[in-house]
């Protein structure tokens, strides 16, 4: 922690916390994820490191970018970039009631499906998407970050079994305890997606209880006749309460309301990325253009398997 100054904290949960720090060498501020592992397992401690790898591979513009890790004092640190913005929670919460454009809306939703796809595209589920965990960078880029209970899948079928996630957004399947994949980010996705819409949770109650019975029954107020057709529509698909009958996020990205909007989130470092990608998937096009008009979205079940480890932090 040497080269690092403590700003403030900022967060803090059962992992550990979070600490604004100011860099003594560069004057950059960043995020410190401070983990406690003295008192972890050799097994516990093995897995905070494997989140860390996980984070490393997790280069994306859309996605918060990991910096460094370091291990001190029986702590893990993981330091990240700090979003000046804030996070989407604290946005929404300062609308005060005003909605916001659709526009405002999609032009959101859209980079962070972007940062989904690379998530889901290297077989990962990220298993904690909220809007507490989206962040907005100081010229308005949204990134995706808090990887903290990410898990890597081994292959495309692998169904997790771990019940996990923020209680406003656990889908159907894992609120009854049943297997479940990539499809249950899918349905997050929609409860954020229903949150910019409304300022509110999709789905609310008293009690543990009732909100489960809620989720399960799918049951949530509609959405303002002021937005669009095409985005409504979209927000009953990702809420299909049969997670086989929600659309894979490339396929999101695919609606034409939105493939529209992709071309300006399409920097040279994305376009980078996927070009690379698609040539460790044997999936290359002979040219750039070929693969920017496919909007980015490659077939999920062409994938290969990525033989990596899962993370259960």
């Amino acid at each position: 922690m040497d080269k690092y100054e403590k700003v403030k904290k900022i967060g803090e949960g059962s992992f550990g916390k979070a600490v604004l720090v100011k860099s003594k060498e560069d004057g950059h501020q960043y995020v410190i994820k401070e983990i406690g592992i003295s008192g972890m397992s050799s097994k516990e401690r093995q897995e905070s490191r494997k989140e860390v790898a996980v984070l490393a591979n997790m280069s994306h513009p859309n996605i918060v970018q990991y910096k460094e890790s370091f291990e001190e004092g029986g702590c893990l640190y993981i330091v990240m970039d700090y979003c000046e913005g804030g996070d989407l929670f604290k946005k929404i919460n300062s609308q005060k009631g005003v909605l916001f454009s659709e526009e405002q809306i999609l032009d959101w939703f859209v980079q962070i499906c972007l940062a989904l796809k690379h998530v889901h595209d290297r077989k990962i589920l990220h298993r904690d998407i909220k809007s507490q965990n989206i962040f907005l960078t100081k010229d308005g880029t949204v990134q995706l970050g808090d990887f903290g209970i990410a898990r890597v899948l081994n292959s495309t079928v692998e169904l997790a079994r771990t019940c996990i996630g923020t209680p406003y957004y656990l889908s159907p399947e894992i609120c009854e305890n049943k297997p479940y994949n990539n499809k249950s980010d899918i349905w997050a996705l929609g409860c954020v997606l229903y949150e910019m819409c409304t300022l509110k949770h999709a789905f609310e109650a008293g009690n543990m209880k009732n909100l489960v019975l809620k989720i399960i029954r799918g049951s949530y107020p509609p959405v303002s006749v002021h937005y669009s057709q095409e985005l409504r529509s979209l927000l009953a698909q990702l809420f299909k309460r049969n997670p086989r009958e929600r659309p894979s996020v490339s396929s999101v990205l695919d609606k034409p309301f939105l493939t529209c909007r992709i071309e300006k989130f399409l920097t040279p470092q994305v376009e980078h990325m996927m070009r690379c990608f698609s040539y460790s998937l044997n999936l290359c096009k002979p040219e750039l253009s070929a693969l920017c008009s496919c909007r980015l979205m490659l077939d999920c079940s062409r994938v290969h398997v990525i033989h990596t480890v899962a993370i259960f932090i």
